[in-house]
C-alpha cells in the first residue's frame, strides 16, 4: 500500500488559521461509509445522526502549553523545546530546534532564566531527552512561560489558548489538541444525555505521532511513536453494556478510536486499564468495536487520512474529501467536522 495512495489537493487557502467564535458554528459532512453517499449540515445539529442509547467517546486530555522558546546559554541563539512525554518529574522526551546545535550538555534559558533545559541524551528517533531546572512547581513555571504547540500548518497567532482545549479537558500531559473534540460545548453534551446518549470519556495524551510525516513509501513501513492512554472501569462498563444493548460506539476523533481499539478484545469487548499504545491503522484492518467515528479533515497523506480511510473505505474518504475542497469546508485542526456512520 503506497503512501502516493493517500494524496489529495487542498488550496491552502482552505486551512483554517483561526477557530470560529462559536464551538458548534463549524460545518458538518456526513459520510455514510456503506454507500459512500454524502450529506451537508451543521455541528450543532449533529445530535439528530444520533440515537439514544448510542456513546459518544471523548478523549479529556489536557494540552500543555508545551512549546518553549528561549536562547542558548553561552552563544545566545535562539532555541525551541517542544515537550512530548513526561519521563519523570523534571525529564521529557522532546523536540528540539534547532538539532544540529544541540547536543547532549547543550542548555537553554527561558525567560530571565527562570527555567533551563539542560540536553541530556539524543534518542534514536531524533528527539532529545531534557533535564529541566526551575524553582517552584513545573506546571506553574511552564504555564507562565510556555505557549501551546500550534501545528506549524497554523501561522496566526492564538488570542485564547482556552480554544486549543476541549471544554471538557481534564488530565494535562498532550503536545496537541483531540480537535474533533473542539466543536463541542457544555451545551451539546448536556443535550446529548437528554436525548439518552451516553458519554463517556478515556485519555489519550497525544504525542509525536501527531507531529510525524510519513516518509516511507510503503506505509506498512511507518512505525508509530506510542503515546499514554487510560480507560477507567466505569468508561468500560458503560460502553460494553451499550454494545450489548446494541447500541453504537461512536468515537470522537482518531485518539479516542485509537485507544478503543487498543483496548477491545477479538469481540469487541472493553478492558479497562492503562499502558502505551503504538497502533497503526490503516486499511486492511478489522475494526472491533467503533461503529461511528467524527472527526476533522486531516493532512494528504497523514496516518489519520489512513485511518479514516481504514474505517471508510479509501475510495469514499477521496471522494468526500474532494467535495469538501469543492464546498469550501474549512481543513485541519480549527477547521470544519466529518462524522462517518453506516
Amino acid at each position: 500500500m503506497h503512501l502516493s495512495e493517500f494524496d489529495y489537493e487542498l488550496p491552502e487557502e482552505l486551512i483554517a488559521q483561526v477557530p470560529l467564535t462559536d464551538r458548534e458554528a463549524s460545518r458538518l459532512l456526513i459520510l455514510h461509509r456503506k454507500s459512500g453517499a454524502v450529506e451537508h449540515g451543521n455541528f450543532s445539529d449533529i445530535l439528530s445522526h444520533l440515537q439514544a442509547g448510542d456513546t459518544l467517546v471523548l478523549n479529556d486530555t489536557k494540552v500543555l502549553p508545551a512549546r518553549l522558546t528561549g536562547r542558548k546559554k553561552g552563544g545566545g541563539a535562539m532555541a525551541e523545546v517542544l515537550l512530548l512525554t513526561r519521563k519523570d518529574k523534571a525529564c521529557w522526551e522532546a523536540l528540539v530546534k534547532p538539532g544540529r546545535r544541540l547536543r547532549p550538555g547543550a542548555e537553554v534559558e527561558f525567560g530571565n532564566g527562570e527555567l533551563t533545559a539542560v540536553i541530556k541524551e539524543e534518542l534514536a528517533d531524533g528527539t532529545r531527552l531534557v533535564e529541566f531546572r526551575y524553582d517552584g512547581i513545573f506546571e506553574e513555571v511552564l504555564d507562565r512561560l510556555g505557549e501551546m504547540p500550534l501545528p506549524p500548518y497554523i501561522t496566526e497567532k492564538l488570542a485564547d489558548r482556552q480554544r486549543y482545549q476541549t471544554v471538557y479537558a481534564k488530565n494535562e500531559g498532550s503536545a496537541a489538541a483531540p480537535t474533533a473534540g473542539l466543536h463541542f460545548t457544555p451545551r451539546l453534551l448536556a443535550e446529548a444525555q437528554d436525548r439518552g446518549i451516553n458519554v463517556v470519556y478515556l485519555t489519550l495524551h497525544v504525542g509525536l505521532g501527531t507531529f510525524r510525516p510519513v516518509k516511507t513509501e510503503d506505509i506498512r513501513e511507518h512505525h508509530m511513536h506510542s503515546e499514554y492512554y487510560n480507560i477507567s472501569p466505569e468508561s468500560a462498563q458503560i460502553l460494553n453494556s451499550c454494545r450489548r444493548a446494541g447500541g453504537r460506539i461512536v468515537a470522537v476523533g482518531t485518539t479516542s478510536c485509537r485507544v478503543l481499539e487498543t483496548v477491545a478484545q477479538d469481540d469487541g469487548t472493553i478492558n479497562a486499564g492503562s499502558g502505551w499504545t503504538d497502533i497503526f491503522i490503516y486499511p486492511g484492518y478489522r475494526f472491533k468495536t467503533v461503529n461511528a467515528l467524527l472527526t476533522n479533515f486531516h493532512l494528504p497523506k497523514s496516518t489519520l487520512i489512513m485511518m479514516i480511510s481504514a474505517f471508510a473505505g479509501r475510495d469514499n474518504v477521496l471522494n468526500a474529501y474532494r467535495e469538501a475542497v469543492q464546498e469550501r469546508y474549512r481543513f485541519f485542526s480549527f477547521g470544519d467536522a466529518m462524522l462517518i456512520i453506516d
